[in-house]
């Protein structure tokens, strides 16, 4: 099983409109509401590549009991840590040249109690576990610690682990040595406090990455692919050009389709594959969308994996 977590999940608004400009009005074309988080989006693409998954997220207030409804219908189980404050909203407007913007509360509060109830719904299911992902944002004020701790214990049961997440907690956790921490480029920019623009930035921050205690890492590059290390050797996956509408999910998408080919056996080289094309295909649909199967599979046929040999 691949267990996902979402420590701050929201009810996520898409507004689809005509248009984005600035000091001119846009006509909204449809509005859309969904349960969001990276984790609850990676058990939602897990899940519709037949994976067997199980997300385990937090819920409180009016919010999150509209998050559980719309849960309900997902097709996949859920495991709930009930918290006192409610659950954040975020509002993802798009238009229908690709253009989005999306703005993100930063979510409640949580008290240690809670964040301790929830480790332990974590605990409990490694044992059942061949993956956990960890993934999205912890909530403010959560020690950036919470996910060292989840990702050391995993470790211990020789659970596989994702980092998918930013700031400090993404700085503490990849210390515990997760299997693969996937930042993109923004994260990766704020976690080596430096800008990266060439490809020879890209190189050398997945190897200062690296030695900063993660055993992969997949730097996330949106329509550029993605560059990764494998051992010492650092790996590009180049995706084919195409038309992108919203890139809002492709990353969730991405890090899913590269654990689901771990768990099928894939080398590697195909699991990134995998990931770049689920990323890619999910950024060419229409609003807040993601890949299925088969459209991945149309794009997988035409991502380029080719070994760096340049020095870094």
């Amino acid at each position: 099983m691949i267990v996902t977590l979402t420590a701050n999940p929201a009810i996520d608004k898409t507004v689809t409109v005509d248009r984005l400009v600035f000091e001119d009005r846009a006509y909204i074309l449809s509005t859309t509401e969904s349960a969001g988080g990276r984790g609850i989006n990676a058990s939602r693409v897990l899940h519709s590549f037949g994976a067997e998954t199980l997300a385990i997220l937090v819920s409180g207030g009016p919010g999150g009991e509209r998050l559980e409804e719309l849960l309900a219908t997902a097709g996949f189980p859920t495991e709930v840590v009930r918290i006192s404050h409610e659950i954040r909203s975020n509002l993802t407007i798009s238009d229908q040249q690709g253009l989005t913007v999306k703005l993100n509360e930063r979510g409640p509060a949580v008290s240690a109690e809670e964040i301790g109830e929830l480790e332990r719904a974590v605990a409990a299911r490694l044992c059942q576990a061949q993956w956990l992902m960890i993934c999205g944002s912890v909530p403010p004020g959560v020690d950036p610690e919470f996910y060292r701790r989840l990702i050391e214990m995993a470790r211990a049961q020789n659970v596989k682990t994702l980092l998918d997440t930013d700031g400090d907690a993404l700085l503490h956790g990849i210390e515990a040595g997760p299997t693969v921490v996937k930042p993109n480029q923004q994260e990766a920019e704020r976690l080596l406090n430096r800008a990266l623009i060439t490809r020879a930035h890209f190189r050398e921050a997945v190897m200062r990455i690296k030695a900063l205690g993660a055993e992969t890492v997949m730097l996330s590059l949106g329509s550029r692919g993605v560059v990764a290390t494998k051992g010492d050797q650092i790996i590009e996956a180049v995706p084919p050009r195409i038309d992108a509408l919203c890139p809002i999910g492709s990353g969730d998408a991405s890090a899913a389709a590269f654990v689901w080919a771990d768990t099928n056996g894939k080398e590697f080289a195909e699991c990134l594959r995998w990931s770049v094309a689920a990323g890619t295909a999910s950024a060419s649909l229409p609003g807040v969308a993601l890949a299925t199967l088969e459209q991945t599979r149309e794009v997988f046929r035409a991502v380029e994996v080719r070994p760096v040999t340049v020095p870094v």
